[in-house]
């Protein structure tokens, strides 16, 4: 019966939020800025040509990695008569396509002929012979700004191996799609892992190139090396703007809405619930076999980018949260705890229970508190209040850091 009684109550909030974004109209949907008005730090080639020019280059890039929205970064640079030796891919690989944790094989580009050294499969950090023959790294990424996503720890690995080997390392910034406000816990050393290396919270709040370096000065880098580290900023970016990715940074956030999404939805990747992976709208939905109501219903399928999704084959009641995602979320700017602890309270039992045995969920959160929390039925105010202090303490850190005005 209370359970019943929740969902009825989970049912009308969803309904009354998203009956708010209909009735608001334009007026619900954020401001974004894109590559017509912002110029990233690959655009701004006159800036570090001087760097490169002459010298043996490696690249770290993906699918991101380009110029006026359809140029390739690596491409870009042939053209230009750079020595690039070697690329270096992340999660998900060069060209953005496989799954979330993928083990993923050397191999080379077709396009230019170039080996491509996976940084996501035998090794996470570059070997002393990936690097011998270089000079100089281009890291070029189009982070999300959450702490799990996985990008800021190969950047870590990538500067530690070039600080270790005194070779320079050029940073490309890019705008941080979820760069206008800071929250979560703060990862603790215990839970330390690829998903969370740095005592930061969850939403970091800053661009990859503000964030490394945060990570060269603050001494977080292994045995506390420095490296030689070279950021080109954007043009025209603000920590108060929102700004909307022309390309998909990994192939489960293919719009806005998932980007949005993802700091708070990502959190059930450590429950039984699936995030709508194996499904066209990947983070833009929650669901689970055992709901009874809801207002989508969804089966995981496997697919590109979801060989084998969450719950694959089995039909899964939910909600579809991409209205509320891209109109009411971003701002609120702050992480979403409502659906991950009325989601607990409806499917947590002795049969089922709701946060995964291999603690991932502890390893995401950088915590083992807000698992603890959630079981012990605090709610979400009293969990936001038990992270603040350590906010503010982090922000104090960040300012430090910052390239572009800051979010009010």
């Amino acid at each position: 019966m209370l359970q019943a009684m929740c969902f009825k109550v989970f049912n009308i909030f969803t309904g009354c939020m998203l009956l708010a974004i209909q009735l608001l109209g334009q007026d619900s949907s954020v401001y974004f800025k894109t590559n017509a008005v912002v110029v990233n730090g690959a655009e701004r080639f006159d800036d570090y040509e001087h760097i490169l020019r002459e010298e043996k280059v490696a690249v770290v890039a993906n699918q991101s990695s380009v110029i006026n929205d359809s140029l390739h970064l690596v491409d870009f640079l042939v053209e230009k008569e750079i020595d690039i030796l070697r690329v270096f891919s992340p999660e998900h690989g060069f060209r953005g396509k496989a799954d979330a944790g993928a083990h993923i094989k050397d191999q080379r580009d077709p396009a230019t002929g170039l080996k491509l050294i996976s940084l996501y499969g035998k090794s996470k950090k570059p070997s002393y012979d990936h690097l011998a023959d270089v000079n100089v790294v281009v890291f070029d990424l189009q982070d999300v700004g959450v702490r799990f996503y996985t990008y800021i720890s190969t950047m870590h690995y990538v500067m530690t191996a070039c600080a270790e080997m005194k070779i320079k390392v050029v940073v490309l910034d890019r705008p941080n799609p979820n760069g206008f406000y800071v929250d979560g816990p703060i990862l603790e050393p215990d839970f330390r892992s690829f998903v969370g290396m740095h005592q930061i919270p969850l939403l970091h709040g800053m661009t990859i190139g503000e964030y490394a370096k945060m990570i060269n000065n603050e001494g977080w880098l292994e045995n506390g090396v420095q490296c030689d580290l070279t950021v080109i900023p954007c043009l025209n970016y603000d920590h108060n703007d929102y700004y909307k990715l022309s390309i998909k940074p990994s192939p489960n956030l293919p719009n806005m809405a998932s980007i949005f999404l993802y700091p708070s939805l990502a959190l059930f990747e450590g429950t039984v619930v699936s995030v709508g992976r194996g499904t066209k709208t990947p983070f833009q939905l929650i669901g689970h076999p055992n709901i009874k109501d809801g207002d989508v219903e969804f089966t995981p399928t496997s697919g590109p980018g979801a060989k084998s999704p969450k719950l694959m084959g089995q039909k899964c009641k939910g909600y579809h949260l991409a209205d509320f995602g891209t109109s009411t979320l971003p701002r609120r700017k702050q992480l979403y705890l409502f659906w991950l602890i009325n989601m607990y309270k409806q499917i947590d039992s002795a049969e089922t229970p709701f946060f995964l045995a291999n603690g991932f969920f502890d390893r995401l959160a950088g915590t083992d508190k807000l698992r603890l929390q959630i079981e012990d039925g605090k709610k979400e105010e009293e969990i936001r209040a038990s992270w603040q202090e350590d906010l503010d303490a982090f922000k104090i850190i960040r300012r430090k850091y910052l390239l572009y005005p800051d979010f009010e």
